[in-house]
């Protein structure tokens, strides 16, 4: 593995360590949903990642995929929040 992809990793497992931290000790509940949209973005650019190292094109796609329905999964979370179901 290149050292560059190994920084990369070191930088990601940071940033999901911070959001994990944000996640547990967020002092509101839309703190604590700001850290797991953080969360799915880091999670996307793992598997993006991942696509590059294994270099496989169908990880590109289910990056896609997740990346639409966390989206979504933070609209719904935000409606919630705001009382308008």
């Amino acid at each position: 593995m290149s050292s560059i992809l190994i920084i990369v990793f070191s930088l990601v497992s940071i940033a999901t360590l911070l959001s994990t931290i944000r996640i547990i000790s967020g002092p509101t509940i839309p703190d604590r949903a700001v850290g797991l949209d953080t969360a799915t973005t880091i999670t996307t650019a793992m598997i993006v990642l991942f696509a590059q190292i294994f270099h496989r094109a169908i990880y590109l796609d289910i990056a896609l995929v997740y990346a639409i329905l966390a989206f979504l999964g933070v609209i719904a979370i935000a409606r919630y929040l705001e009382g308008g179901m």
